[in-house]
């Protein structure tokens, strides 16, 4: 029987430790979080966070069990409530190796109850989930995908891009824990309630001062996005969504909490049709990279955007 632990979110949420084994720096665990009372039975929702994160979006869990699903946050193997001490955070040269965990976690989710899965990723989750999903196509793992601006490709223009994967390709062997960027989240810091944004978020596991970005870790995600830009094999619905525009992610962008400014949108847009036969992007004007964390009226229509999905899902697999 899983245990079940109050979290830090509050006295409506519980976790559980899902044990990974070890590596040289220690103890590898996995969090899955849950809101206490929720339904064990009908549709669930696995919410994968991105880099420089961890699971707080409880609003996001209210949204979705009005609309009948029941979201389970998952932290990451050395991200948020499932780092310890020693460990680099968000640390990885694989990012394949995070669907132990995501299949650790539809397996709780299964043996509670639920009949259906959608795994829902936001930005770096979105590409771990995306590949999971992939990966899982010939299994009854997961029922549909939800892209929160995944991180399809690097940002910059194209021979940017080449030259970065070309030298990463050579310092991510060599020295994979070499930081090669090292930069604040101006992002980050506007959207927490000291800097007059809307969400009081653990700053230890979301720092406004960004986690430094390591060669073995990018060239990871340099891997992972090559295989997008192949083409994925997703057989379930996937659903992408992204903010209307792109923009700066300094601090003097009067429109830093009005789009995206860690990713580029039109990157999504062309590699989205590559991620399996049956996708469907949606632009929310107004959102930023988090659009879950976006202003009032693009967070609205992206949650509406996103339970309409899942609404026709659950109608279409709905058992018997």
């Amino acid at each position: 029987m899983t245990a079940w632990h109050p979290d830090l979110l509050g006295p409506d949420w519980e976790h559980t430790t899902l044990a990974l084994g070890r590596d040289v720096d220690g103890p590898l665990v996995a969090t899955l979080v849950r809101q206490t009372g929720a339904p064990t039975r009908g549709p669930a929702a696995l919410h994968v966070h991105g880099y420089n994160d961890y699971f707080f979006h409880t609003h996001v869990a209210d949204a979705l069990a009005r609309a009948g699903w029941t979201l389970y946050g998952l932290d990451l193997r050395r991200s948020g409530r499932s780092r310890r001490p020693g460990q680099l955070p968000h640390w990885t040269t694989d990012l394949s190796e995070y669907h132990t965990e995501l299949d650790m976690a539809a397996d709780v989710l299964a043996r509670q109850g639920h009949d259906r899965l959608a795994v829902i990723g936001h930005s770096t989750g979105g590409l771990v989930g995306a590949c999971w999903a992939h990966e899982r196509r010939s299994t009854t793992a997961v029922d549909a995908v939800v892209l929160n601006s995944p991180w399809l490709d690097l940002n910059g223009p194209w021979h940017r891009r080449l030259t970065t994967a070309a030298a990463l390709a050579v310092i991510g062997r060599v020295r994979p824990r070499r930081v090669v960027e090292r930069r604040p989240s101006s992002y980050s810091a506007r959207l927490h309630v000291d800097a007059g944004g809307r969400w009081a978020f653990d700053q230890a596991f979301k720092p406004p001062t960004g986690v430094p970005v390591r060669a073995g870790w990018l060239l990871a995600v340099r891997r992972a996005q090559a295989r997008v830009a192949r083409g994925l094999d997703i057989r379930v619905p996937v659903l992408v969504c992204t903010s209307g525009s792109s923009g700066p992610g300094n601090a003097d962008n009067p429109r830093l909490d009005r789009q995206e400014t860690v990713l580029d949108v039109r990157h999504m847009w062309r590699l989205a049709p590559r991620l399996g036969r049956h996708v469907t992007v949606s632009r929310i004007d107004g959102g930023v990279h988090d659009l879950s964390l976006s202003g009032d009226a693009p967070r609205e229509e992206y949650l509406r955007t996103v339970t309409g999905f899942l609404d026709r899902v659950a109608r279409a697999t709905r058992p018997g």
